[in-house]
C-alpha cells in the first residue's frame, strides 16, 4: 500500500463526498479483510464503472463511507495494460487486482487484499476454485498464484529482494527510521516485495507498543518511491520447533497504521532471518494487530527464492451504495 506525506494520509471527510459518489449509486459492494486488513471490493467484469481516487478516498473514510484500507475492484485483465501484460505472462490471470489505498493512490501489490480479492470472485460466483486449487492473479506487482487452502488462501508472492543490496550486506542496515514514541533512531533494511518496505527491530514488545504511527515514520535515505515500514519485535526463543516468529507492527504508505500487512509480514520474515543468520528457519509465523499470518520461503525460477504468504480472508457484509 502506497504513497508517502509528512502528515497523516487519510484526509478528513468533506461536504462534497455525497456529490463524489452520487455517480456511482446503485453500485454493489462487499466489505472483507484478511486479518484486519480491510478492503471495500467491487465487481466490474465489464469494466463499466470509473472509480476515481476521489471516489476511493470517501468510500474508505471510516466516518463518512464504508471505510477500510484500500479499493479492490475486480476487472478481466484484458481492459488493462498493466492486465495485458498480465496476460502476456499467463494467460489464466484472466481477472486484475485493481487495487487503490485508501488515500486513492494506486498500489504495486496486497498480499492480505489478494487472498480477500481471490475470496470475493468466489463468493461472487465469477471463479470457481475448490481446495488444493491454484488461481493465477493479475497485479501491479506482477501474476500472483493463489492456492486455496483448508483455512484460507495461500499466496506466492514472488522473489523478494533488497532495495540496496551492497549496504544489506556489508552493514546489514541502510537506513535510520525515526517515529514518535522511540528515543532516539533505529537502523532499518529495505526489502522489496514487489512494493517497498523498510524493517526495524526493536528489542522488547513495551517499545512497540509505545511507537506512535499515526505520522509517517522518516526513513533516511528514503527508498525512490517512497516505503511501508514495519517495526518489529522477535520471540524470545526465536525458534521453537523449526518456526521462527516475530510481532509486528506497520504504517503503510497512504493509509498510515493498518491491522495487518501482508508484504509487510514477508518484507519482515525477511529482514529478521538475514539478521539472524545461515541458520534461521524458512517458515515463520508473523503476529499482527489483526491476527496471524505464515511465511514460508521456497525455491523458485531460475534460482530466486520466492515467498509465499497464507492466512484467513474473510467477507463481513455486502451492500449497494445509495
Amino acid at each position: 500500500m502506497d504513497e508517502t506525506a509528512a502528515v497523516p494520509a487519510r484526509q478528513p471527510a468533506n461536504a462534497d463526498a455525497p456529490v463524489i459518489l452520487s455517480n456511482l449509486a446503485g453500485l454493489a459492494f462487499s466489505k472483507g479483510h484478511g486479518t484486519g486488513n480491510d478492503f471495500v471490493l467491487i465487481a466490474d467484469p465489464g469494466d463499466a464503472h470509473e472509480i476515481t481516487a476521489e471516489h476511493v478516498a470517501q468510500l474508505c473514510d471510516r466516518h463518512v463511507g464504508i471505510g477500510g484500507d484500500g479499493l479492490i475492484r475486480a476487472v478481466p485483465s484484458r481492459f488493462l495494460p498493466e492486465g495485458r501484460v498480465a496476460l502476456e505472462q499467463d494467460p489464466g490471470a484472466e481477472w486484475f487486482m485493481d487495487y487503490r489505498n485508501g488515500d486513492g493512490s494506486l498500489s504495486e501489490m496486497c498480499g492480505n487484499g489478494v487472498r480477500v480479492f481471490v475470496h470475493f470472485l468466489i463468493a461472487e460466483g465469477l471463479v470457481d476454485l475448490g481446495p488444493g486449487q491454484t488461481l493465477a492473479i493479475g497485479t501491479r506487482g506482477g501474476v500472483k498464484k493463489v492456492v486455496r487452502t483448508a483455512n484460507g488462501y495461500a499466496v506466492d508472492m514472488g522473489p523478494w529482494e533488497f532495495i540496496f543490496p551492497d549496504e544489506a550486506k556489508s552493514k546489514a542496515m541502510d537506513a535510520l527510521v525515526s517515529a514518535d514514541g522511540l528515543e532516539v533512531a533505529r537502523p532499518g533494511l529495505s526489502v522489496s516485495m514487489g512494493n517497498p518496505h523498510t524493517v526495524v527491530a526493536l528489542a522488547e514488545l513495551s517499545e512497540l507498543t509505545a511507537t506512535q504511527l499515526f505520522k509517517v515514520p522518516v526513513v533516511d535515505p528514503k527508498p525512490v518511491n517512497g516505503t511501508n515500514v514495519e517495526f518489529v519485535v522477535p520471540a524470545e526463543p526465536l525458534v521453537a520447533d523449526g518456526v521462527g516468529t516475530i510481532t509486528m507492527r506497520v504504517h503503510e504508505r497512504g493509509v498510515g497504521e493498518t491491522q495487518s500487512c501482508g508484504t509487510g509480514a514477508c518484507a519482515a520474515a525477511v529482514a529478521i532471518r538475514h539478521w539472524a543468520g545461515d541458520s534461521a528457519p524458512n517458515d515463520w509465523h508473523v503476529n499482527v494487530p489483526g491476527g496471524v499470518v505464515a511465511v514460508k520461503f521456497i525455491p523458485g525460477a531460475g534460482g530466486r527464492e520466492h515467498v509465499e504468504l497464507s492466512g484467513p480472508a474473510v467477507i463481513v457484509a455486502t451492500g449497494t451504495l445509495s
